[in-house]
């Protein structure tokens, strides 16, 4: 009975060490069912999804409630990235992050606006106190929007530790409906090493998938020799939505043995810029398919990692068969397995690639700058994760610093020397990065120090100095000079930059600030008269436009309301 009674202990000491976040603490934050347009961990632009991404049905204005209750701890509003988001920190050391809001609910709108008044700033940061914005547990507390990077109406939510860093919030006991299982897209093989190939190549080579009924992958089989990495493209979909979502485990073994683990929990902010370390960067920048690397590359810090052997490589000897099974989850449990014989084929006469040299060459340890002809590039220390040979070159004012293939890990500057151009000049030039087929040029933020522009960035390409002559429009949408506006509740202008975009924006009526909410999607500015700012029956109204190059543009119009 004592040995019985150790079992159960030891089993609910090993059950509350694999679920060790509270089930019934935290409601879902919408009143619907709850279907995903993106999931946690998702692959993303150069960083991780950090929450959910839940639908909307392409709505505005449902109503977002307090998973649980705190108080808010932060509210910020951006032009761009989270848009209108609101931070609740709860008793039990979590924060609930809800972000792309349309609007607050009324203690918050009112607490926020008062803010903006005072600063006279559409973007703001605020840290209220624990007693300012008490929030009880399915209190209303916004309602959902579109601002900010939003692709479409949704609501972005995260589960923050103590430590700022993202939870799957689906760990907490949300529930989401989803019997199907993983989709690969495709399977790559990489040999690594000089003496390494796959199929008599030591280039990277794309297998054959080939599918089968019950929803698993046969991989044709492969010929090779040495140190091998192998990388997948998948996505996940659940059973109310189509969208291409990223999944939860993925797991492989060589000859029964497990050597490789990665999982989307948690990671911390610090960490999401890396994933361009996971994924096959100069694969996705050209043919922009992500593919995650099942193997631990040279400078990947990632935190996702776990049971690896070898690093997730697979040593393949010769006259050896070995048999390679890749298992990939989602949250729900439904897996998809993909199966590859590996014969172990050693060559004497295997295709190599010529590789590209130049007389500037990147230690990542070190450090480095280089110029020509009044233009150069500095790059910090372990500004890249590998070492190469770099591609720069100089003609008039454009500069090739190499294709964009390599992942950079820190900004890194390029400087161009305009002592030869006059203050008049200067005003409306800027650094832009030539993009697309055409080498449109796009508008890289630029500042001046002295006789010197420089811009930092993370992308390698090509760049040249522009100029932006063309001064913003402004036009007006719902009213004209002179209109009544007794019965409208919003004022709204449209407003455009072609070239280097907008930089500031500032709406004053009768002398007095007002505030005017920017959306760049839309392109609009809008004010509320609900702020109760506008109370005079004459009214004028002076809005000034500035681009990133100093260009501006003054609109007035008067307008009348009772």
């Amino acid at each position: 009975m004592r040995y019985f009674s150790f079992i159960l202990l030891l089993f609910s000491v090993f059950s509350q060490s694999q679920n060790i976040y509270p089930q019934d603490y935290f409601i879902q934050p919408l009143e619907d069912e709850l279907i995903l347009a993106g999931t946690f961990g998702e692959l993303r632009s150069n960083h991780f999804h950090s929450g959910l991404d839940l639908k909307t049905k392409q709505r505005e204005g449902l109503k977002v409630f307090a998973a649980a209750s705190g108080y808010v701890s932060r509210i910020k509003i951006a032009h761009y990235g989270y848009g209108k988001a609101l931070y609740i920190t709860h008793p039990n050391g979590y924060t609930t992050v809800y972000a792309h809001l349309q609007r607050f609910s009324d203690k918050i709108e009112a607490f926020i606006k008062q803010k903006q008044y005072a600063e006279e700033s559409f973007e703001v940061e605020v840290f209220p106190t624990n007693q300012n914005l008490i929030i009880t547990k399915g209190e209303v507390i916004a309602y959902s929007g579109n601002t900010g990077s939003s692709g479409g109406p949704h609501l972005h939510f995260e589960i923050r530790d103590n430590q700022e860093r993202p939870i799957n919030p689906l760990l907490f006991g949300l529930k989401v409906r989803d019997t199907k299982k993983p989709i690969v897209k495709s399977i790559y093989a990489y040999p690594i090493g000089e003496n390494s190939h796959v199929n008599k190549s030591s280039l990277k080579q794309k297998l054959r998938l080939i599918p089968l009924q019950n929803g698993n992958y046969k991989v044709e089989d492969i010929n090779a020799f040495g140190k091998i990495g192998i990388a997948v493209n998948t996505i996940d979909r659940q059973d109310l939505a189509a969208n291409k979502n990223g999944v939860y485990n993925i797991s492989s073994t060589i000859n029964g043995m497990q050597n490789f683990n990665i999982n989307f929990k948690r990671f911390s902010f610090a960490e999401t810029k890396h994933l361009n370390r996971l994924i096959d960067y100069a694969h996705y920048s050209e043919d922009k398919e992500r593919l995650q690397k099942l193997f631990l590359d040279t400078n990947n810090p990632l935190s996702m990692y776990d049971n690896l052997v070898d690093d997730g490589y697979l040593i393949i000897n010769d006259t050896i068969s070995n048999v390679y099974k890749i298992n990939i989850e989602d949250f729900e449990g439904n897996s998809t397995l993909i199966e590859l014989n590996i014969n172990g084929d050693s060559i004497e006469h295997i295709e190599k690639q010529e590789k590209f040299t130049s007389p500037y060459y990147i230690n990542r340890d070190e450090a480095l700058s280089f110029e020509k002809n009044k233009i150069s590039v500095n790059f910090p220390k372990h500004t890249f994760y590998d070492n190469f040979y770099l591609d720069f070159e100089v003609t008039s004012d454009t500069v090739k610093v190499h294709e964009n293939n390599k992942a950079a890990n820190k900004y890194f500057t390029i400087n161009y020397d305009v002592s030869n151009y006059t203050e008049d000049d200067l005003k409306q030039l800027y650094i832009a990065r030539l993009v697309g087929w055409n080498n449109f040029p796009s508008y890289s933020t630029t500042k001046r120090k002295e006789n010197t522009l420089y811009t930092t960035t993370k992308n390698l390409g090509t760049y040249c100095l522009a100029r932006d002559t063309v001064a913003p429009t402004i036009i007006p949408v719902n009213f004209n000079d002179g209109k009544w506006m007794s019965k409208y509740r919003f004022l709204k202008l449209k407003i455009d930059d072609k070239e280097t975009g907008i930089s500031n924006y500032r709406a004053t009526v009768n002398g007095k600030w007002i505030l005017m909410e920017y959306d760049y999607k839309t392109k609009m500015l809008v004010h509320d008269f609900k702020d109760n700012i506008v109370k005079e029956t004459n009214n004028n109204l002076k809005v000034i436009v500035t681009d990133n190059v100093g260009n501006s543009t003054i609109f007035e119009a008067t307008f009348h309301r009772k």
